[in-house]
């Protein structure tokens, strides 16, 4: 275990409002500062940081936790991977901890870079004539293999297995890596079979996943076969070919479907070019690419599931801070297609005239109507303001009110007019959903008690148990209040009773109590609700009596029976005297 000093001293020069700053756009409210949650898509700031409890909770996906369960879970890290980031970036010497977790993620990246010498080495030999043919192709320089590490995996159960194993590896450590899997008999066998391969790499240059390519059309399985999420990797947070992309200077990226088109435009000159890891565009991945881009170009494929693509996409990228255009395809279903077929100067061409994410939306919804018919004007004009409505600026929708004023022969006032109310509508429609939510919020909605340890009687006991739990990382004096009247086994939720034991136990040995104290070793459903918990009594006081009637709740909740066999025959006696000189 890292000493508790070491935590508490940490935690003292890690204040969670800069650190989370580095990852989330803040804006100060009062005493408490707002943003974009890292970890849900959404447009409205639901996500909080209280500098006085130095505590975040979002109150959109229920996240919440200390400065080290941010970092935990933003960087998709464990406790002492998050501990040894805060401990460099607050200039404090590391600490000594024997690092299961971390050693087993340090031998995953090395099984994976072994594994991606192994794919390239056998791209080069004999049985990788077909892969080579493959790639060249897809048009693909034998430079361009090398840069991005392609390889070929044998058509083989066990030839990769093997391979690592003879250097040392582990199936266990193969199994954690995602390389081989396990058979239902108990066997292992490879993951990747008869397919081209593309590494992934993160930002240092790690081998942190794989994508596989079948050859042909009738070979078994998927087009792809993507690794699974390990301890190294999260798809939701990767882009692909970042690693190169951030050393150019150009801060306009191009964001495509695929790894291969990405891998294509590198080839053709276009460095920037990134792509996701078989899922759609994640709120992580726009705030990375925010860190390295003021301008990002759509480049997705021109079918339907592209298009759909894009407007999900342009739907994430307007909540960010930049510049989204979209790249329209002529005569191509993608921009590697494109490429081979006009040059690299043409495709250019297209990226220097690509149009902003509205007009993008405007002509898609412009080539669904006859505007030459009225009914095609109206319905036309109803799409259009309902886009205008969402994201644009005072003078943006001047401009644009006058093009559609153009466009269908309609007065630009009487279109300004229903743009304003369309506007209004969406603001009302906001803040009823906010009420909705907060109105979830409630205790009774956030409490999961069994029905039967009491029913709607056991929403009030373990809402008590939550507010005292709350009550004691605010004030740790009130401990002396709780801790005489309260077992921690007497919990109705075993998560809040064991945060309170560990008050309990580290009041005992002298320690600071506080949200840190305690995160190491809870899970991150229990530090969640008590984030909430925290939230909620933010600008509110809980002072002794409040304590007390919590406490009061949570002994009248319980049948005089079972309070009776706990006590002793003197303790008995004098709570049935106490009982009378009530009644009396």
């Amino acid at each position: 275990m890292i000493p508790r000093e070491y935590i508490t001293e940490l935690v003292q020069r890690s204040d969670i409002t800069e650190v989370v700053q580095s990852y989330v756009q803040l804006r100060r409210r009062g005493r408490t500062h707002t943003g974009l949650c890292p970890f849900h898509n959404e447009k409205t700031p639901s996500f909080v940081v209280y500098p006085e409890t130095q505590s975040f909770y979002c109150f959109g996906c229920g996240a919440g936790g200390d400065v080290i369960s941010f970092v935990k879970r933003i960087n998709n890290v464990d406790y002492l991977e998050a501990v040894k980031y805060l401990a460099g970036r607050a200039g404090m010497p590391l600490p000594e901890e024997d690092d299961k977790t971390g050693r087993m993620r340090m031998r995953i990246l090395g099984a994976n870079k072994d594994a991606a010498r192994f794919f390239f080495a056998s791209l080069n030999s004999e049985a990788g004539r077909c892969a080579r043919a493959y790639w060249r192709g897809r048009g693909l320089s034998d430079g361009t293999i090398r840069r991005f590490g392609l390889g070929y995996a044998p058509d083989s159960f066990h030839e990769t297995r093997d391979h690592l194993k003879r250097l040392g590896y582990t199936e266990e450590e193969l199994l954690a890596a995602g390389l081989i899997k396990r058979s239902e008999k108990g066997g292992t066998f490879d993951f990747f079979r008869g397919r081209v391969m593309i590494p992934i790499f993160d930002l240092r240059g790690n081998v942190i996943a794989f994508s596989g390519r079948k050859l042909n059309p009738e070979q078994p399985g998927g087009k792809y076969v993507n690794s699974p999420e390990t301890m190294a990797y999260k798809k939701s947070r990767t882009l692909f070919a970042l690693n190169l992309a951030k050393k150019s200077p150009e801060r306009r990226y191009l964001l495509c479907e695929g790894n291969l088109d990405a891998i294509s435009m590198h080839q053709a000159g276009f460095s920037t070019a990134v792509a996701g890891c078989g899922t759609a565009l994640t709120a992580e991945q726009v705030k990375l690419l925010s860190e390295y881009a003021d301008e990002v170009v759509l480049c997705y494929d021109s079918d339907e599931a592209g298009q759909k693509a894009t407007r999900r996409a342009i739907e994430l990228l307007s909540a960010s801070p930049l510049k989204v255009s979209v790249l329209k395809l002529p005569d191509a279903k993608d921009p590697d297609e494109f490429i081979k077929k006009y040059g690299a100067e043409r495709f250019k061409m297209l990226l220097d005239g690509s149009s902003g994410a509205i007009e993008y939306e405007l002509s898609q919804v412009r080539a669904r109507y006859d505007i030459a018919t009225a009914d095609g004007r109206l319905g036309y004009l109803r799409d259009a303001i309902s886009i205008l409505a969402g994201r644009i600026t005072p003078t943006e929708r001047d401009v644009y009110a006058g093009r559609l004023a153009e466009e269908t022969n309609v007065e630009k006032a009487a279109i300004l007019a229903q743009l304003d109310g369309a506007v209004r509508a969406r603001s009302r429609r906001a803040a009823k959903q906010r009420e909705r939510e907060l109105l979830s919020e409630g205790a009774g909605a956030q409490i999961r008690i069994p029905y039967s340890q009491g029913g709607q009687k056991a929403l009030g006991v373990a809402f008590a148990e939550q507010q005292i739990v709350a009550a004691i990382l605010k004030n740790p004096a009130l401990l002396r209040i709780a801790q005489p009247r309260l077992r921690a086994d007497a919990f109705l939720d075993a998560g809040m009773g064991r945060a309170y034991a560990l008050l309990c136990e580290k009041a005992a040995r002298g320690e600071y109590l506080d949200l840190s104290a305690i995160s190491e070793e809870l899970p991150d459903e229990t530090l969640s609700i008590i984030s909430r918990v925290l939230a909620q009594n933010y600008d509110v006081g809980i002072g002794e009596r409040d304590v007390e009637m919590y406490l009061d709740r949570i002994e009248n909740s319980r049948p005089v029976s079972s309070t009776a066999a706990e006590r002793s025959a003197e303790e008995l006696a004098e709570y049935v005297q106490t009982l009378r000189q009530k009644k009396a």
